[in-house]
């Protein structure tokens, strides 16, 4: 599914305009990018949990020549599915 997929579904059973799904679909990934952004642990319940974890400095090895490379510390955006996501039969 891809966003414009997303939009269509929410303006379905909604039963809005194309339009307005493409503003709440919007408004809804930019309070997920700020509350990333901010660090927050982002839950949805039955669905899942979004958290910002911070990833330690590391090396990797570039594949053509074989050398090491310094891989910097940084953050990332860990996805831990819910309960009632688990336990569907997919």
């Amino acid at each position: 599914m891809v966003k414009a997929d997303l939009v269509n579904r929410v303006a379905e059973v909604a039963d809005i305009r194309k339009s307005q799904a493409i503003k709440a679909v919007d408004a809804l990934f930019d309070a997920l990018r700020d509350a990333m952004v901010a660090g927050e642990r982002i839950e949805f319940r039955g669905f899942g949990v979004f958290q910002v974890k911070p990833r330690k400095r590391g090396f990797g090895r570039n594949p053509r020549t074989g050398l090491e490379v310094k891989i910097p510390p940084g953050r990332t955006v860990r996805f831990k599915p819910g309960k009632d996501l688990r336990n569907l039969n997919l």
